[in-house]
């Protein structure tokens, strides 16, 4: 923290509608890839529900699963609601929908709607522009899930090491060597 107390990490916050499942798999994906990268001292990274179904409970067992089988540890998460404070305090905020960015949308202070964001719009070519919601269907739609993630979270990573003058990396190797293509 500076002398005024400002965090100069750069804050980055996944939203989903319960955070039990898409955004905490981002959380978790993204952490992971920069910590593998070395650049977790430039980074505070959290999740969020645009409802408050899930509080205080854990990542869904399926989400949890599909990600110990990449290598991605989401037991230290916890659902919690987003907060008016976390528009203020996150420089990303970061849906994985349409509907919950509306949400946010809504929600946000308009000096901070900036940053507010579709998590894919950062990938060039997506195979999709959302994540969609894995909660009602089998395990297949986890497993997409974590693909987008990776995707994303890869694009998200280069992109914040452009517009922030973060080291260069090959965030392509480490995800690759660890998840696959």
């Amino acid at each position: 923290m500076d002398e005024q107390g400002r965090n100069d990490r750069i804050r980055v916050l996944f939203c989903c509608m319960g955070n039990i499942c898409r955004s905490p798999t981002a959380e978790g994906v993204f952490r992971a890839l920069v910590e593998r990268e070395g650049l977790a001292e430039y980074f505070e990274i959290d999740s969020a529900g645009t409802h408050a179904y899930h509080v205080g409970k854990p990542p869904d067992e399926r989400a949890a699963r599909a990600a110990e089988r990449r290598g991605i540890d989401l037991s230290g998460i916890r659902a919690r609601r987003v907060c008016i404070e976390d528009f203020e305090s996150f420089d990303y905020i970061l849906a994985m929908d349409r509907e919950n960015l509306e949400e946010l949308q809504a929600a946000c202070p308009e000096e901070y709607r900036g940053r507010l964001r579709l998590f894919l719009s950062f990938v060039r070519n997506p195979v999709a522009r959302e994540v969609p919601d894995p909660y009602y269907g089998g395990t297949g739609g986890f497993e997409r899930v974590l693909s987008l993630v990776e995707e994303g979270s890869r694009a998200l990573l280069e992109a914040l090491r452009r517009r922030h003058g973060l080291p260069a990396g090959d965030t392509t190797r480490g995800m690759q060597a660890r998840f696959g293509p």
